[in-house]
C-alpha cells in the first residue's frame, strides 16, 4: 500500500490523525465501519478524531526528515481524549513510523478550553493492498464530515454523530478528486464516477467505460475523461456535467454525438 494521504480541499470542522496502530488505552468513543465487516482488525486504517475544530483546508507533506513527535499511540490518544492541546498550532510532526503522511494544520487551543464534542476512534476496513488504490483522509463539501479511504473502500462519516456513516459502493474506488468549485467531491470507479455534496450523493454517473476510465481535465462545469471501449478496443473520450452527472457528448467511431442525439436513444 502507498503512504496515506490527506486531502484538505474543503473546509473542515474536525482534526483528525492516522495512528500507526490501534492505541493501546482506547477512546470512550470507537467505532467500527463498516460494522457487518469479518476481521476488520487485519489491516485497517485507525483514525483519531476530534469534531468541532476549524482546520484550514492548508496541507504539508513532510518527508524523512521531518521532526519527529514525542509519544506513542496510546499517548496521543490519552491527550486527545483529555483535551490536552496536541499541535499548539503548527503542522502535525511525523513519526518515522508514519513517514510521508499529509496533515491538516491544526488551529491554536481555544480560550474557552477544549473541544466541545469528545475524540473518538474510527476503525476502516481494509479493501485492498494494491498501491494502485488510494488509502487517507479527505475533507468533504459538509464540514462535519469526513472521507476516511482504507486500501480503495471509501467512508463518509458524519464526526458529529458517528453512527451515522456512507460506504460508497464502489469495490474499490481507484481515485477521489475534489472539485470545490462546485462543491462536489468525485470519486471513480471501474466504470462509473460517483459525485459527493454538502447534502450527501449529488449523482452517479452511466456507465462510461467497458473497463477503467482517466478524468483528462476539469473546466468549469464540465469534466472532460476518457476510457476503453471494448467494442472498438480504443479509449473513447467522454464529458461529463458536474451539476447532473449526465453525459453531454462523446464521440462514436470518430464522430461527436450531440447531446439531443443521446437523449433519443
Amino acid at each position: 500500500m502507498t503512504a496515506p494521504t490527506f486531502d484538505g480541499s474543503f473546509p473542515h470542522r474536525w482534526q483528525a490523525e492516522i495512528l500507526a496502530s490501534r492505541p493501546l488505552i482506547l477512546p470512550s468513543r470507537h467505532f467500527i465501519y463498516p460494522t457487518q465487516a469479518e476481521e476488520v482488525e487485519r489491516g485497517a486504517l485507525e483514525v483519531l478524531i476530534r469534531p468541532d475544530e476549524q482546520i484550514a483546508p492548508d496541507v504539508e507533506e513532510f518527508d524523512s526528515g521531518s521532526r519527529m513527535h514525542q509519544g506513542t499511540a496510546s499517548q496521543t490518544a490519552e491527550k486527545l481524549h483529555s483535551g490536552s492541546p496536541l499541535y499548539q498550532g503548527t503542522t502535525s510532526v511525523v513519526p518515522k513510523m508514519r513517514q510521508n503522511v499529509r496533515w491538516a494544520l491544526a488551529p491554536e487551543e481555544s480560550s474557552s478550553g477544549s473541544s466541545r464534542a469528545e475524540v473518538f476512534l474510527a476503525t476502516c476496513a481494509l479493501g485492498f493492498r494494491d498501491p494502485a488504490v488510494p488509502t487517507g483522509l479527505w475533507a468533504t463539501p459538509n464540514p462535519d464530515e469526513i472521507c476516511a479511504v482504507s486500501g480503495g473502500y471509501a467512508y463518509i462519516i458524519d464526526t458529529t454523530a458517528p453512527e451515522r456513516f456512507t460506504m460508497i459502493p464502489y469495490r474499490p474506488v481507484l481515485e477521489i478528486r475534489p472539485v470545490p468549485e462546485q462543491g462536489l467531491l468525485l470519486f471513480v470507479g471501474h466504470h462509473s464516477i460517483l459525485a459527493w455534496g454538502a447534502s450527501g450523493q449529488a449523482w452517479q454517473s452511466e456507465r462510461l467505460t467497458s473497463e477503467g476510465l482517466t478524468i483528462a481535465s476539469i473546466k468549469g462545469h464540465l469534466l472532460h475523461g476518457q476510457g476503453w471501449d471494448m467494442m472498438t478496443d480504443k479509449e473513447i473520450p467522454f464529458a461529463l456535467d458536474l451539476r447532473t452527472g449526465i453525459r453531454v457528448q462523446r464521440i462514436d467511431a470518430g464522430r461527436q454525438v450531440s447531446r439531443n442525439e443521446l437523449n433519443e436513444r
